[in-house]
């Protein structure tokens, strides 16, 4: 079992920046690779990008360049720095992980999601 907390989200004027984290506790065997997925109300929850126990990254077009992703393998958290965010950025934001290398599925455990709301 993997348990995931994230941390970071909060009411930000379009145009600032947030810092999302997540904290992975458990069977690190499982947090190969770790993503932040996001939901908007009534919209389905979208792949925003991931990370893999090596480094390599993938960032959707929707926010590439506004966003990064990055990992502190000691400490089994990832990160989600997010800039010039845009009202359409509002959704709650999701920490996944799972033990394959697909960037967009394969992810076993969820974290319970952080809310990120950009006002215009």
């Amino acid at each position: 079992q993997v348990q995931l907390v994230e941390s970071g989200g909060g009411l930000v004027q379009a145009g600032g920046s947030l810092r999302l984290s997540c904290a992975a506790s458990g069977r690190t065997l499982s947090t190969y690779k770790m993503g932040w997925f996001r939901q908007a109300p009534g919209k389905e929850r979208e792949f925003v990008a991931a990370i893999r126990w090596t480094g390599g990254t993938y960032t959707a077009d929707s926010v590439k360049g506004r966003f990064t992703i990055s990992r502190d393998n000691a400490k089994n958290t990832v990160y989600l720095q997010m800039n010039s965010l845009k009202p359409e950025d509002t959704a709650v934001y999701y920490c996944a992980c799972g033990s394959d290398s697909n960037y967009y599925f394969g992810y076993d455990y969820w974290g319970q999601g952080t809310q990120v709301t950009v006002s215009s």
